[in-house]
């Protein structure tokens, strides 16, 4: 229960956490911050884990003071923590996918790996090939699902890391430096939880889409299907009296 209600207030308030890790020492902030990235990206039971909102808040607090100059977090030395986090996460969940994957799916104890979110992982695979795995970096869910199905679908290792890397530094820098040059400003600081709602919603926003494209589509397609074998029917329904009368 504690582990859910810490999730819980990270979810809420990401700076507060930060806050209160950097109370205990820069150095605990820093590895509170890099076992988080990690354990989103390279465990695939913890999908849910808030890396965007949780890097945001990271580099607003790499930022220098306005009035001392100084910042909590030392920008030179969050970087590499952000940069490693999620390349070696990336690494981990790769293996246990290609390990353990088809059995952990099986179990059914990963109750976020939907049908639909599986079969929107593989088609990105498919579509992409290893570039799947630099662009589903930026979609929640989807980033850590990534390396898991990659290691399931046979992806060369050697095909997988370059993408994986890129991905991982792209994402990690993008995030924090965005907290770094614009989580000081007046507004900013004033609406924080609702940058952060909203940094979760343009983040999750292409999810929901393909996952609507998805629930709709399979519609469309029955429907579509439905009237194919009606067709079929009744071209049968006509070629039999004549093999009839023949």
């Amino acid at each position: 229960m504690a582990f859910v209600n810490f999730i819980i207030e990270l979810l809420k308030d990401p700076r507060a956490a930060i806050a209160a890790w950097i109370a205990m020492g820069p150095g605990v902030a820093l590895g509170f911050i890099f076992l988080i990235v990690f354990i989103e990206t390279g465990v695939v039971f913890f999908p849910f884990l808030p890396g965007d909102s949780l890097l945001f808040a990271a580099g607003v607090f790499a930022a220098p003071d306005a009035v001392t100059g100084q910042s909590a977090l030392p920008l030179h030395i969050l970087l590499p923590v952000v940069w490693t986090a999620p390349i070696i996460g990336d690494q981990c969940n790769y293996f246990i996918g290609h390990f353990f994957g088809r059995r952990i799916i099986k179990s059914g104890k990963v109750k976020a790996m939907t049908p639909e979110r599986i079969a929107k992982t593989e088609a990105m695979i498919e579509k992409w090939g290893p570039l799947a795995v630099f662009l589903g970096r930026f979609f929640p869910f989807i980033r850590t699902f990534m390396p898991f199905i990659s290691g399931i679908s046979g992806m060369r290792w050697s095909r997988f890391t370059p993408f994986s890397v890129l991905g991982g530094l792209t994402w990690s820098s993008l995030f924090t430096f965005l907290g770094y040059f614009f989580g000081n400003i007046p507004a900013v600081q004033k609406h924080f939880e609702l940058v952060i709602v909203l940094i979760l919603a343009v983040s999750l926003l292409p999810t929901v889409i393909g996952l609507l494209k998805a629930k709709f589509g399979k519609k469309k397609g029955g429907a579509d299907d439905a009237g194919a074998d009606s067709g079929q029917l009744g071209v049968a329904g006509t070629a039999a009296p004549k093999h009839a009368a023949a």
